[in-house]
């Protein structure tokens, strides 16, 4: 059996003997992979609460780098919570996504909480699900997981985020010193709110990459919850040249001969859209229209009242489809007829979410940037 010192040792073997600058690991991606609704809820095996968010959690790394360890010490606890607490299905969950993709039909098994290297179940990678091809799309045996609210982007009945590569498979998930921590992750629903390592890791000791090596974006973690969500996380990376970097979510420090780097993403709080069903039997296409739509980012908003109350607070918020506010823009004083514009020609191309609240009801509207 390898000791925890020695398996930690041969994971930062070669940092020691490096001192070039760390440029690997671009930035954490957060993705609102799914929100439950009320049929998520009475199908679950386990107590899943209506507008529970399922987050999914990936490196975006250079290519050719590798994802080893995410790992927490004195110096800098790991840390993934949440306000309430985490769901994990009690059919076939655990600690990484052990079920096989024929498995992952059954109840809200897809929606379980877990730790990965790149992994969404057995043989079979995590993708964002904007990089999903949809080809042999997961359809659930239980007729749930077909909500298709636009805080959660693509709905996962037309791009479910798992992606089969030929002749390549996920890391091999491995854990050291964090028995007691991750099993807050098994198969107890609603076991706890907090997993915290100050003395260890999970871990692909041989190093593993996205399905697509050259964008090399890999999942590391599933986490389905109805609370705020929030995480800081440490991570190791290989480089090409078989050295590694380490990148801390604060205080960095010498860690085996080179200096620790910050990057904002590694800490990260869940923004709360509202998943209530949205109103809109006040607030119509004859109300409400934003054109051209696709566009290239300028859009023109048109909204008709003849009764805007103006004490209420009117607004438009802008999403990306990681549910991040862009833009956003009180709606006031005007009679009978607004036109406006929306521009969003600095943002990426893809798709976008318009929350429109007028008068205390609410519209979402999905923009296309080409």
């Amino acid at each position: 059996m390898i000791s925890k010192k020695l398996l930690l040792s041969i994971l930062c073997l070669s940092a020691c003997l490096l001192t070039q600058a760390q440029n690997g690991l671009d930035s954490v991606i957060v993705e609102k992979y799914y929100v439950s609704d009320a049929n998520d809820s009475a199908a679950s095996i386990g107590t899943l609460p209506v507008g529970s968010v399922t987050y999914r959690i990936y490196l975006d790394m250079q290519p050719s780098y590798k994802f080893q360890m995410a790992y927490g010490n004195a110096n800098h606890p790991l840390t993934i919570n949440t306000t309430t607490s985490f769901f994990n299905n009690e059919d076939r969950g655990a600690i990484t996504p052990s079920y096989t993709k024929n498995q992952s039909k059954n109840n809200t098994v897809m929606l379980d909480s877990w730790l990965s290297a790149g992994a969404a179940c057995v043989g079979t990678f995590g993708v964002l699900k904007s990089a999903d091809d949809g080809v042999a799309n997961v359809v659930n045996a239980d007729g749930i997981l077909a909500n298709t609210n636009p805080a959660a982007g693509i709905p996962l009945t037309t791009q479910d985020g798992f992606l089969t590569v030929t002749g390549r498979t996920p890391g091999v998930f491995g854990t050291l010193g964090i028995d007691s921590a991750i099993s807050v992750f098994d198969a107890i629903s609603q076991m706890g709110n907090s997993f915290t390592i100050t003395n260890g890791a999970w871990y692909c000791l041989a190093g593993a990459m996205g399905p697509d090596t050259v964008s090399n974006k890999i999942l590391i973690a599933q986490i389905t919850t109805e609370g705020t969500f929030s995480f800081q996380l440490n991570i190791q990376i290989g480089t090409p040249s078989g050295g590694t970097e380490n990148y801390v979510a604060s205080n960095p420090t010498m860690y085996n001969g080179q200096m620790e780097i910050t990057i904002p993403s590694l800490t990260y709080t869940s923004v709360n859209i509202d998943t209530t069903s949205i109103q809109t039997q006040e607030i119509n296409d004859d109300v409400i229209t934003i054109y051209p739509n696709p566009s290239n980012g300028l859009y023109t908003l048109n909204i008709k009242s003849s009764n805007l109350k103006s004490q209420v607070n009117n607004y438009c918020k802008i999403y990306d489809i990681f549910g991040n506010i862009v833009m956003e823009k009180r709606i006031e004083n005007f009679s009978l007829l607004l036109n406006d514009r929306i521009d969003l020609t600095p943002m990426a191309k893809g798709i976008y979410f318009a929350e429109l609240s007028i008068n205390g009801l609410k519209r979402m509207i999905r923009l296309i940037k080409d």
